[in-house]
């Protein structure tokens, strides 16, 4: 297939890149004028880039050209915590963007999307409970997606994804500090670590994007369907560490309880969504780690 990917150049978006190059689609991406695409160095030159600036027409006329057969959307502006200056990058991207994407592919008869939603969308568990701005903005895309469902005809698997972890993770999350500290023996202050976290190995999340596009293009997909890609053994992240720290054969300076929980802490995650038939993850935690370790020597 031809397929057309956003945020490309992300953690998912450049081991989800090389996956569909294995598996022999022609890929294009779509970028922003300053976005640099040398981390797929020797692959580079295997994938077409379509350069974003911004307006709707613009995404309209690029998606013409690239005539893809499914879009993948990745992009998208992560935020734990925001600021009111953060406004306006969390609209542009979560919901600008996303509207002008599925508009274009509306206009020209592109019907076939898989989008990209959140586990932090189901605070407590809920249908809909918002963790954050960012997940609430998430919220409002597939709000605005469902009108494209239904007067476009627009086919859409929506994966929503849980912590995702493994090797050349450029985002300074957990593994990534956990590393930082130990090999400075810096003390790190944590939460008291009794959140129960779910993560998905990347290896694992890119298998769920290709199990979803081989079930778009069957046409089995009528509408929107939407579905949790976790791994369903969530650990604490107390335990976790622990866990790390058998694997590296380490003793870490954590100091838990040293800053407090979040406001609304996801004590447990989402565990209530359905299941994407045929996907279910491989690599666990402890071999995830390993490979990860490995990787880093």
């Amino acid at each position: 297939m031809r397929i057309l990917v956003t945020g490309a150049t992300g953690f998912v978006g450049g081991h989800l890149i090389k996956r569909l190059l294995d598996e022999r689609h022609e890929v294009h991406v779509l970028t922003r004028p300053a976005t640099d695409l040398g981390i797929f160095g020797n692959d580079l030159d295997r994938i077409v880039s379509h350069r974003h600036h911004g307006t709707t027409k613009n995404m309209i006329d690029l998606v013409k050209r690239a005539q893809p057969d499914a879009a993948i959307h990745l992009a998208s502006l992560f935020l734990g915590e925001h600021q009111s200056e953060n406004i306006d990058d969390l609209i542009q991207s979560n919901v600008l963007l996303s509207t002008q994407l599925v508009e274009a592919m509306a206009v020209n008869d592109i019907e076939l999307l898989i989008n990209v939603g959140t586990s932090w969308q189901h605070y407590e568990d809920d249908d809909y409970n918002p963790v954050n701005l960012y997940a609430a903005t998430k919220q409002a895309f597939r709000s605005i997606l469902r009108y494209y469902v239904e007067v476009a005809a627009l086919k859409v698997i929506t994966l929503e994804l849980f912590d995702t972890f493994g090797p050349n993770d450029r985002r300074g999350k957990l593994f990534a500090l956990l590393d930082r500290i130990r090999e400075s023996g810096d003390k790190l202050s944590m939460s008291p670590g009794d959140q129960q976290i779910d993560p998905v190995y990347i290896d694992d999340v890119s298998e769920a994007f290709v199990v979803a596009l081989n079930r778009l293009r069957t046409g089995l997909v009528r509408n929107e369907e939407v579905y949790s890609i976790r791994s369903s053994t969530p650990i604490p992240l107390r335990e976790l560490v622990a866990v790390y720290e058998e694997v590296t054969g380490s003793t870490l300076n954590i100091e838990w309880g040293g800053r407090p929980y979040r406001t609304r802490e996801v004590m447990m995650p989402w565990s209530r969504g359905e299941t994407l038939s045929g996907w279910s993850p491989k690599v666990s935690i402890r071999e995830g780690i390993e490979i990860i370790t490995r990787s880093n020597v």
